[in-house]
C-alpha cells in the first residue's frame, strides 16, 4: 500500500469572541513571517471546528519552521493543525497536531 501524499498543512486558529483580536493578530504574524494563506475568520463554528476558527494554509515544505513558531509565539490560542491527504477523517482523526488543549471536533460529517 502506498502512503499518503501530503499536499500541505491547515492550521486553525480558535478563537472566542474575547480573543478575535489575537487570533487576527496572531494569523497577521503567521502571514507576514512565512508568506502562508489566511482564510476567513469565523466567528462561530464551521464543519468539524468547535468554535471560531481561522484556517492558515501551510506549504509542506514550511510546516516545520512555521509550527515551531507556532509552538511558541500563540499567546496561548489554541492551534489545531493537521495534514491535508484527500482522506478528510483520517486528516482530521489521525493526522493531527494540537497546540495548546485538544478540542471535541464534530466528526459527524465525515460519517
Amino acid at each position: 500500500m502506498s502512503e499518503p501524499v501530503v499536499r500541505d498543512f491547515h492550521a486553525h486558529i480558535y478563537f472566542d469572541a474575547a480573543e478575535i483580536e489575537e487570533a487576527q493578530a496572531l494569523a497577521a504574524a503567521v502571514q507576514q513571517r512565512f508568506g502562508v494563506a489566511v482564510g476567513h475568520f469565523h466567528q462561530r463554528p464551521v464543519g468539524p471546528h468547535p468554535r471560531g476558527s481561522v484556517q492558515m494554509t501551510v506549504p509542506t515544505d514550511q510546516f516545520g519552521e512555521v509550527a515551531s513558531w507556532l509552538a511558541v509565539n500563540r499567546n496561548g490560542l489554541t492551534i489545531f493543525a493537521h495534514a491535508s491527504t484527500g482522506d478528510d477523517k483520517q486528516d482530521h482523526t489521525h493526522n493531527v497536531v494540537w497546540f495548546g488543549p485538544s478540542e471535541a471536533l464534530d466528526l459527524s460529517l465525515f460519517s
